[in-house]
């Protein structure tokens, strides 16, 4: 087994080098390109890989790295990977775009299909989350001081987190079945993070989002005590297929948050 404290030490500096260079983009002028999907890519995505993948190699040479801006490998290839990094350079680019701060570098282990150690940094706002699982979740604030974070119980009214780019009217329809709730609109991964440290219970999301988008949150919700299951109630689950696009799920705080679910 991996000594997933020592990879999450590893992991942190990574994840600032890589955060670091998305903000000299950042903070000067750059042009935005076109994916094919019709989603923006800027330089800032292409240094933060380049530098994430160059760490990870020197790091464990033997797990293989699957990104959202590097070539996929086929499915004829990743079905025999037991064990993966999943990485997404700059999760929230269109928040980058706007300037508004919400986009995070997310890096995540995978082992047998489960997410095992996540790392969130959100470097415009100088915060890093990470978790592992059977060590717990933690927050590095923009003072450097580290603290371990938790879930929290169901608060009233209950406190619900959704993509500020995203909304969907599926969104709506399935929040009408719960009680009053407060909805706030929250760029990348920032979302999970949001229900680690207790300031949020729930957050549903329907619609595509890729393996990449959702790897490390997972890992960082679950290692504060948090849940991630597609709708049908089975935890979220990578690489178990040949495409990388996940269906809804919904991340929560605990199994009472769902309990006047639709």
């Amino acid at each position: 087994m991996r000594d997933l404290r020592a990879l999450a030490d590893a992991l942190l500096p990574v994840a600032a080098s890589a955060g670091a260079a998305i903000m000299k983009v950042y903070d000067g002028a750059f042009a935005v390109e076109r994916k094919d999907d019709n989603s923006p890519l800027t330089l800032a995505d292409l240094e933060s890989q380049r530098i994430i993948l160059e760490s990870l190699r020197q790091l464990t040479p033997d797990i293989p790295v699957l990104s959202e801006e590097s070539a996929q490998a086929p499915w004829s290839v990743r079905q025999s990977w037991r064990e993966l990094w999943v990485v997404d350079p700059l999760d929230g680019t269109r928040e980058f775009v706007k300037r508004n701060g919400e986009f995070t570098v997310n890096i995540a282990l995978v082992i047998e299909h489960e997410p095992v150690l996540g790392v969130v940094a959100a470097p415009a706002q100088d915060i890093t989350f990470w978790g592992a699982a059977g060590i717990g979740a933690f927050r590095r604030d923009e003072h450097g001081a580290v603290a371990p974070i938790r879930v929290s119980p169901p608060a009233s009214p209950l406190r619900v987190v959704g993509s500020r780019s995203h909304m969907s009217p599926e969104t709506a329809a399935y929040l009408a079945g719960f009680p009053p709730h407060e909805m706030t609109g929250v760029g990348s991964s920032l979302k999970f993070c949001l229900v680690a440290e207790g300031k949020a219970e729930l957050y549903p999301r329907f619609g595509p989002t890729s393996e990449w988008d959702t790897a490390a949150g997972q890992a960082l919700l679950e290692a504060a005590g948090g849940h991630v299951t597609r709708m049908d109630g089975h935890r979220l689950r990578y690489n178990c297929r040949e495409s990388l696009i996940n269906g809804d799920f919904v991340a929560f705080s605990h199994p009472s948050v769902l309990s006047r679910a639709p």
